[in-house]
């Protein structure tokens, strides 16, 4: 018995003496984990204070570069010039060449004299004037009015026409872009406009002393602007009698051989007749623009205000056209049309004036559709500006290019006008 609780006794101090060195090896371990986190807490406290005290050296550091940067400007009082992305082009033609020019060598290369050249740009500088950017300077209004009209004189190439004003071949495009809608938008509703009532009567005086043929009003006429085939259109319809793409140019002038009416744009396979019905001037004259109530006897009948027009257009009232050369006219239908083709001639050399000035109407035009309807629009504006400025013709601009003369619509029955009738009475009776 005694044995047995010695043995008790023993197994309890062997495991009491376990428990106790186990109890002080972990106590020992927790307070060697806590000192080590402590350590590592200090350290990271240590290394975050480091960080800031950099951050805010670096921020103090940019904040002086900075200020020291902006007090430099502020010194200098300038700004930076800004960087131009342009190749820079050689300008001496524009620059130095053409300042020198005579009357004479403006009108031969931009058709007008200084005067009349300083004028257009002064009329078409609110809208065609552009600004300075950042990235570049803008060409000067002055020299991109030059090179529009260049190319409208001339039909050159753009790349050409680029290299003598020391330009991108895109820059010459822009110029002539922007020249013909500001032309369109500024002088063509100024310059060619359909006549009021006072203005009617001067016209008609005019025809009246000049040719002798009262109530005359202007002659009307077509021309065909020759073009390259448009790739998004139907190409046959632009195709003329002679076999060649065009558009169709109609016109009404006065005595002076001033444009009054125009309308471009028509296919070249359409009849004058056709234009004319589609055209602005068709609406004006439905709409009683030519004063019907403004008539004067002639040979008997009443007649009011009118058009010459040669075979191709329609015979009305408003529209006389000659007899038809069928080798059997009466001697009164012969002075008939010997005197109203006399007075019709002013069309054609209006025709032959507004082509000759402006060339691009003459040879064939590579530009886009859209734009060849806006250039003729505009030329035909700018002829009105130089005749009415007494501009120089040079005989040099003439050429002998034959017109397309479209036939007579078929099975067309036309019926004797007594305005035609009441006139070649009046005109065999002069």
């Amino acid at each position: 018995m005694e044995v047995t609780r010695q043995l008790v006794v023993l197994v309890l101090s062997l495991w009491y003496f376990t428990y106790a060195k186990n109890l002080m090896l972990f106590a020992r371990r927790l307070r060697e984990a806590k000192k080590n986190t402590a350590e590592k807490r200090r350290k990271l406290l240590a290394w975050i204070s480091s960080r800031e005290k950099m951050c805010k050296l670096v921020l103090q550091r940019q904040r002086r570069r900075r200020h020291m940067i902006m007090l430099q400007l502020l010194l200098k009082n300038q700004r930076r010039s800004p960087v131009v992305w342009a190749f820079s082009r050689a300008s001496e033609w524009w620059n130095v060449t053409v300042p020198g020019f005579t009357d004479t060598q403006w009108v031969q290369n931009f058709r007008m004299t200084q005067e009349t050249f300083t004028y257009l740009c002064a009329r078409l500088r609110p809208a065609m004037e552009k600004k300075n950017t950042n990235f570049r300077a803008c060409l000067p209004l002055r020299k991109r009015v030059a090179i529009a009209l260049w190319k409208l004189a001339t039909n050159s190439e753009y790349r050409s026409i680029g290299h003598l004003f020391g330009v991108s071949k895109s820059s010459v495009c822009r110029c002539v872009q922007d020249l013909c809608k500001a032309v369109c938008a500024v002088l063509l509703p100024e310059l060619i406009r359909f006549p009021d009532p006072e203005k009617l009567k001067d016209m008609a005086d005019r025809f009246e002393t000049r040719w002798g043929l009262p109530q005359c009003v202007g002659a009307i006429g077509g021309s065909h602007i020759p073009i390259i085939a448009p790739q998004e259109h139907h190409t046959d319809n632009y195709l003329n009698p002679k076999g060649r793409h065009s558009i169709l140019l109609q016109g009404v002038v006065d005595g002076e051989g001033q444009f009054w009416s125009v309308d471009a744009g028509q296919p070249g396979s359409l009849h004058h007749a056709g234009v004319l019905r589609s055209s602005s001037l068709w609406d004006f004259v439905q709409q009683g623009g030519l004063d019907p109530a403004c008539t004067k006897n002639i040979g008997g009948v009443s007649v009011g205000y009118y058009l010459l027009g040669d075979s191709a257009y329609p015979q009305m009232n408003w529209i006389l056209k000659p007899f038809p050369e069928n080798g059997r006219l009466t001697a009164e239908q012969q002075t008939f049309n010997e005197k109203t083709s006399s007075a019709r001639v002013v069309v054609g050399r209006a025709f032959g004036r507004l082509k000759g000035r402006w060339q691009c109407l003459l040879k064939r035009n590579d530009c886009d559709i859209e734009l060849v309807n806006s250039m003729v629009l505009a030329c035909c504006a700018l002829h009105n500006l130089c005749e009415s400025r007494g501009e120089d013709y040079q005989q040099e601009w003439e050429t002998a290019e034959e017109e397309p003369v479209p036939s007579t619509p078929p099975d067309v029955d036309e019926e004797e006008s007594e305005e035609r009738r009441g006139l070649m009475r009046h005109l065999n009776t002069q």
